[in-house]
């Protein structure tokens, strides 16, 4: 099965591809999806959390106060880090499990930092969702209801437009219309499928 490691920046429009995907019958792995459900109340990974960080980051239901820890993580380094550390590998062994059932030709795993956490390694392609660094700041804006400062500074702990698209086997240009969208996720399926019938398949390059 070929593995497809899919990324981009905060607001490039992720979540829209990988829905153009499933309607191919695409499996998708989000890690995103896995970082939420192992860090719901009651999974041991929530109580590390405040065992690591403290209570404060919690709200009164018990629930993670996401939009807390987010904003404190990116003012301080350090403690991203050690959230990182404490969330990573729980995240890939999901995701791993996850994709031993895969059957299909190929399977997607979408993992927003996928080059900051080094875990291209693990794929043998990747797809770089692509806009406009102000396209991004607007829909996230408009999103999340951010200031611009904070976007910008989550962008900055990100790794840069440019390094993603140097990295890139596959680019999604994300700045267009649906159905311009739609055409490009159409001709990367079929791409993927000839790959995967094809058997040459090999990892993606560091």
């Amino acid at each position: 099965m070929l593995i497809i490691g899919l990324t981009g920046g905060i607001g490039s429009g992720k979540s829209t591809v990988t829905r153009l995907f499933v309607k191919k019958g695409a499996p998708i792995i989000d890690a995103d999806d896995i970082a939420h459900e192992i860090v719901q109340r009651g999974q041991p990974a929530l109580d590390s959390i405040a065992d690591e960080f403290g209570d404060h980051f919690l709200k009164t239901n018990g629930e993670l106060d996401r939009d807390k820890l987010r904003l404190h993580i990116y003012n301080h380094p350090t403690d991203k880090k050690r959230l990182e550390n404490l969330l990573h590998p729980l995240i890939f062994r999901e995701m791993q499990r996850q994709l031993s059932t895969v059957n299909f030709p190929y399977g997607i795993l979408s993992v927003p930092l996928l080059f900051e956490t080094g875990f291209q390694r693990h794929v043998q392609r990747v797809v770089v969702i692509d806009c406009p660094e102000e396209v991004q700041i607007k829909r996230v804006k408009i999103r999340d209801n951010l200031p611009i400062n904070d976007i910008k500074k989550i962008m900055s702990t990100q790794c840069s437009r440019s390094f993603r698209l140097e990295h890139a086997d596959d680019v999604i240009n994300n700045d267009c219309s649906q159905d311009k969208l739609a055409t490009q996720v159409q001709k990367l399926h079929e791409k993927y499928l000839n790959i995967s019938a094809s058997k040459s398949i090999t990892n993606h390059s560091e």
